[in-house]
């Protein structure tokens, strides 16, 4: 299989139809061959191979400026221009009242950064990657030269995280030491040497300056869920050459896979024939002419779609599965060329693999099972949905 691949992408033009073909059945990881296989299927690597390293070059050095240009504090790059500090007009003063001022913006930023900054540092908690240093920490952040601010910081001064204070029932403050804080909270924020800095700082910083370019969807819960396998799997590179990369690689096939299942995020759009309503009756169309037996038996006990399929989609089952599986299933769902039809047939298959359980059971007994979906081989799964698809 490996030499499949490589003959695929050895040629100067890249069969995409042959690639789609043999990255559907799963990617293999030597070599670095699923990173590739993904920068081609997401878009961000054309099809002639004469082109990848001057594209590369050009994206990397835009996201370096992407990130000199959102994650300054403003009021340093003034200082920094010789302007002493008394002479920051009132245009740039953080009581400056004005929508457009810097500091306006800063301030209103920091209330997206605090939400990501909870989700990313919940990534994959039975994983330790995320929690452990990149090879590769940004330099032109964490460069003592520079006075940029990692978002890390900017979060500490925004939550003042220095006292919990708790307020028990008889009114009295207590001021607990967060040195003391129980519970497993006190290894998720395990602070880092300087000059170093953790996988899910990466992501944040990924997640940021994606909300900043996009206002109009700017940061939804859940993103965190679809940036985190991209950037695992372009972290743990093999090729050091790529994996030095990894955030900037990120940020661009995450951004281009936003761009195909971002109205899934947009609130507006959830009626809309885009949107991740009509999808979801999408799955229960499809499972009503599959297995109308089991169909009717949802209906019947009213489970609606929604308590489980929104997170299934949404998420492109990144919830459902251990990262290894959920990355397995994406070489799938990538290779889709009518994009994420198959995402439905795979949730399909998923109801279908447990339709006895399903027919015997409850309303509580089987909202419990698609909550928690009971089948842990995702082989099983994609091989079934692939059965319904050439059942078509």
């Amino acid at each position: 299989r490996i030499a499949d691949f490589q003959e695929v992408l050895g040629e100067p033009t890249v069969a995409l139809a042959k690639l789609r073909d043999l990255c559907f059945s799963g990617i293999p990881f030597e070599g670095g061959l699923r990173c590739l296989c993904w920068k081609i299927l997401l878009n961000y690597l054309p099809l002639e191979k004469a082109l990848w390293s001057s594209l590369l070059k050009k994206q990397r050095d835009l996201y370096s400026q992407f990130l000199k240009e959102m994650i300054i504090q403003p009021g340093i790059a003034k200082a920094n221009l010789g302007v002493s500090r008394e002479d920051v007009t009132l245009e740039d003063h953080p009581l400056n009242p004005n929508p457009d001022s810097r500091w306006n913006t800063y301030f209103k930023d920091n209330e997206v950064l605090l939400q990501i900054d909870k989700d990313v540092r919940r990534l994959y908690p039975d994983m330790a990657f995320f929690q452990r240093p990149t090879d590769y920490p940004c330099l032109l952040i964490l460069d003592p030269q520079n006075e940029f601010e990692t978002l890390r910081k900017r979060v500490e001064q925004t939550t003042l995280k220095s006292q919990t204070v708790a307020r028990n029932r008889s009114g009295v403050t207590n001021v607990s030491s967060p040195l003391k804080t129980t519970s497993n909270s006190l290894s998720e924020y395990e602070v880092l040497p300087n000059g170093c800095e953790a996988h899910w700082e990466v992501v944040e910083r990924i997640l940021f300056i994606y909300a900043k370019l996009n206002p109009g969807i700017a940061y939804v819960q859940g993103m965190n869920e679809i940036v985190g396998p991209l950037y695992y799997t372009f972290a743990t590179d093999p090729n050091s050459e790529w994996k030095e990369h990894a955030e900037a690689d990120t940020f661009f096939c995450f951004t281009n896979l936003m761009a195909e299942i971002r109205d899934n995020f947009i609130k507006s759009l959830d009626d809309s024939q885009c949107g991740i309503t009509y999808k979801m009756e999408k799955v229960y169309s499809t499972l009503k002419e599959k297995d109308v037996e089991l169909y009717l038996k949802l209906q019947e006990q009213n489970i609606k779609p929604q308590f489980f399929a929104f997170r299934w989609l949404t998420l492109l089952l990144s919830q459902e599965f251990l990262l290894p599986d959920v990355i397995r299933i994406w070489d799938s769902l990538f290779a889709d060329d009518k994009r994420f039809d198959f995402l439905l047939l795979v949730c399909c298959a998923m109801l279908i693999l447990i339709r006895d359980q399903l027919l015997e059971g409850d309303f509580t007994l089987n909202m419990r099972l698609l909550q928690d979906y009971p089948i842990p081989d995702v082989h099983l799964i994609l091989k079934k949905a692939k059965e319904l698809q050439d059942s078509k």
